[in-house]
């Protein structure tokens, strides 16, 4: 039910880190201590390097805002997920559209949508569901077909899945800048044009090359990509008994829709 409209957003913004990482670099988080030497090498080794660098985390921070195209609302994605498929974090799927809650641990997973997502994503019999869960999250199985998307979307492995499939995707003119910093921390950004649009990727001059941001401006884009926390836990509060809802008995329920 939710799960489409939300894998949906979390593929799109996992697409743009692929057209950014395959085509570019970009910048890592964590701990930068001794430097690199990644602004001696070639706009294409700083790239192959940061992605292997991404290949490798076992734990990120995704953070990013904005719109892929014209026309297209602003959406912003929060999330905190490893290759374990544990996640939490939400989806704002912009212009008043709603948004949702989501904690993934092993194979049970919550999610709890706004009013205004009912009332947006599912106008018959949104407000029955919204009644009915009063604020409470859907709790479901990572197994159920109808929460697959967000499933897949809460795990690291189906991201780095996507950037390896993408690895030779190399189309547009790939250009390496001057050192510089992001937040206090050196970074080397190399941009890429392609199809309209400028993606300039920021990779960390320091420590180990991860990606922490990724540009995308033109042909109706303009969005933003923060990565970070690599190789942190994931959170591990779930939402207590009290504030949980079956979703099996949720979707059996006379009032809600089927």
């Amino acid at each position: 039910m939710t799960g489409h409209l939300i894998g949906t957003r979390q593929a799109a913004w996992a697409a743009v880190l692929v057209l950014g990482l395959t085509s570019g670099g970009v910048i890592g988080g964590g701990v930068a201590r001794a430097d690199n030497g990644i602004d001696k090498l070639s706009a294409q080794q700083i790239a192959d390097r940061s992605r292997d660098a991404l290949l490798s985390a076992r734990s990120l921070h995704l953070s990013a805002r904005g719109t892929l195209g014209r026309g297209s609302p602003s959406t912003t994605l929060d999330l905190t997920l490893d290759r374990d498929g544990n996640c939490t974090g939400s989806v704002d799927l912009g212009r008043s559209q709603g948004s949702v809650r989501i904690v993934k641990r092993g194979n049970d997973i919550w999610v709890k949508p706004d009013a205004d997502f009912w009332k947006n994503q599912v106008p018959n019999g949104g407000a029955a569901f919204a009644a009915i869960l009063n604020g409470r999250y859907m709790k479901g199985s990572a197994t159920d077909p109808r929460l697959r998307d967000v499933t897949d979307g809460c795990d690291l492995d189906t991201f780095q899945k996507l950037v390896r499939d993408h690895a030779d995707n190399d189309r547009g003119t790939l250009n390496k800048g001057r050192k510089t910093t992001l937040d206090g921390a050196p970074v080397v950004p190399v941009t890429r044009l392609r199809d309209g649009r400028t993606q300039t990727l920021y990779v960390a001059a320091t420590g180990k090359p991860y990606p922490l941001r990724i540009t995308v401006r033109g042909g109706g884009a303009n969005a933003v990509v923060g990565l970070s926390a690599f190789d942190k836990p994931v959170p591990t509060a779930t939402p207590p008994p009290d504030q949980t809802y079956d979703i099996n008995a949720l979707l059996t329920r006379r009032t809600a829709p089927l």
